[in-house]
Parts: C-alpha cells; sequence; structure tokens
C-alpha cells in the first residue's frame, strides 16, 4: 500500500485549504510538518510566503523584497529560515503522519528540506504534500517514488478532497 500522498494542480485551486482542513480533520493525533500562506499587502497584492509548522512556529519564507541570492520569479528565498523552522518539523517520528505544503521551487533550494523530505518518504510514515505541478529534479523525483499516489486537486474536487485523504489515511494498516 502506497503511504505518500501527492497533492498536486494549478497555483491557487485550494491546495494549502485541503491540507489545512485535513489537519483540522486529524485534531488529537500525532502530526509534524508545516503549511504555507501567502503575504498579502492591504490592497490585496502578494508579497511573499510564509511557513508555519503545525507546533506554532512561523518565518518569512520569502518576499518580493527580500535581497537574498536565491530566487524564485521575483521573491527572494530565505534558505536559512526553512532550514531552521520548517526542516526541523520534518523530523523522523515513526508514529507520526506528516503534512508538507510544499514541495516546491522554493523549498527545493535547500538542501537540509529535499534530505529531510527524502528520509520521510523512505520511512512507514504516511506523508501527504502539495507538490509543484510542473518541475524536474527533486520534485519529479518525489511524483515517481514508488511510496507516492498522485491526486489532482480541481476546483470541482477540492471541498471532497479533505474526506477522501482521512479515508485513505483510516485505510492504511495499522
Amino acid at each position: 500500500m502506497k503511504s505518500v500522498l501527492l497533492l498536486t494542480g494549478v497555483p491557487g485551486v485550494g491546495k494549502t485549504t485541503v491540507l489545512r482542513r485535513v489537519n483540522d480533520a486529524l485534531a488529537g493525533q500525532r502530526i509534524r510538518g508545516f503549511l504555507t500562506d501567502e503575504i498579502r499587502s492591504g490592497r490585496g497584492e502578494r508579497l511573499g510566503f510564509r511557513i508555519e509548522t503545525l507546533d506554532g512556529r512561523t518565518a518569512r519564507l520569502a518576499g518580493a523584497g527580500l535581497r537574498s541570492p536565491h530566487k524564485v520569479g521575483r521573491y527572494g528565498v530565505d534558505v536559512g529560515a526553512l532550514d531552521a523552522v520548517g526542516v526541523p518539523a520534518l523530523a523522523l517520528d515513526e508514529r507520526a503522519i506528516y503534512l508538507i505544503d510544499e514541495i516546491g521551487k522554493m523549498e527545493c533550494l535547500s538542501r537540509a528540506f529535499t534530505d529531510a523530505v527524502a528520509r520521510l518518504l523512505d520511512s512507514p510514515s504516511p506523508v501527504i504534500a502539495t507538490v509543484a505541478q510542473r518541475g524536474t529534479g527533486f520534485i519529479g523525483d518525489v511524483k515517481r517514488h514508488p511510496r507516492a499516489e498522485l491526486w489532482e486537486v480541481t476546483r470541482a474536487n477540492r471541498e471532497a478532497m479533505p474526506g477522501r485523504i482521512v479515508s485513505w489515511l483510516d485505510e492504511r494498516p495499522s
């Protein structure tokens, strides 16, 4: 049985919202990982991204005005913040369920992140992660992992997706 569930879809379709609802549905269980949020101006302009671990730590992952040698599009990426806050949330605990939002171009700039994700993919722990729809290198490797299955989130299925994911978890042997 596959123990890695990857959620993909076009940007803005609601992948993060699906993971937030799964996190809420799993309240009381041992859950590790992190979610991402957009940082927006008062006028609604997207200024960057923040990560929040499931135990409440936060850091700015990327920003339009962030000076960094690492860039994805117009955003400077703070790899050090991801390494300090996000990566420890992925430390292996074989009794935990992992939620990772997301395995994308920004996150893959961190070798510590890709190493932590690779360890989880090879572990017995269930992993539910959002993954960039397009991407090569590590993103492609993750999608081809033998323990992974890939589901597409669409506007038509996103409301039902959290329940499907919880059922997928429940069907796994203990």
